[in-house]
């Protein structure tokens, strides 16, 4: 969990016990999908000290249990296998990646869910804040975010996403009506950005990023 000071100085002060009530509502989360030395090990048909020198190289990012156990976020294990050129097994290409979406509009969150959740595990909050509370417990592989969010600085939550180390390994993908801005995004710190309106386009750039289907 993050320092409070940490989220204050991405989202100011917030209604702690509303976003309690807004998790309760929720329900259970899944467990976050975590990738084992051994995993990595059969991925790539090598054995686990080959796992263990690429890791230590700096390789492939990677975190330690308490235990001091390795393991590895599904979408490091994608940039490694891709950087590579290891074929993408099957656990990964037909798994369900979760996301965090962001969406004030009730209308536009359920035609989102419609277009998404077939192939994503999907959190959806109206409330950017509850979102950002929300990320340290869910550890979503991405974070849909609409980059227009009245008062709320898009650009900003990206470059602080990008540097606090509980958050900066969650891709992000904007999406916007403006053609202008697509550069500062990507600068802030955005995967990709996609046209508001395109929701087949989100659900492709989405698949693509997560490794579902397609590669090979």
């Amino acid at each position: 969990m993050l320092p409070a000071s940490e989220w204050g100085s991405i989202a100011g002060t917030m209604d702690t016990k509303q976003s309690a009530r807004a998790s309760r509502e929720r329900g259970p989360v899944r467990p976050v999908e975590l990738f084992t030395a051994s995993d990595l090990a059969r991925f790539c048909q090598v054995d686990l000290k080959t796992i263990h020198n690429w890791s230590e190289k700096g390789e492939i990012p990677h975190f330690r249990t308490p235990g001091r156990h390795l393991r590895f976020r599904r979408l490091d294990v994608l940039d490694f296998l891709r950087k590579y050129g290891y074929a993408i097994p099957e656990a990964l290409r037909t798994s369900k990646p979760r996301l965090v979406v962001v969406e004030t509009d009730s209308t536009a969150m359920q035609a989102l869910k419609r277009a998404l959740s077939k192939r994503f595990d999907i959190s959806g909050f109206h409330d950017p804040y509850d979102a950002l509370i929300a990320l340290s417990t869910l550890q979503p592989e991405a974070l849909i975010v609409d980059l227009e969010l009245t008062g709320f600085d898009v650009l900003r939550l990206l470059s602080r996403l990008r540097t606090l180390d509980a958050t900066a390994h969650i891709r992000t993908i904007v999406y916007t009506k403006r053609s202008d801005v697509r550069e500062k995004a990507l600068a802030a710190g955005a995967s990709d950005v996609v046209a508001k309106d395109d929701l087949a386009g989100l659900r492709e750039a989405l698949e693509k990023m997560m490794g579902l289907g397609g590669d090979r």
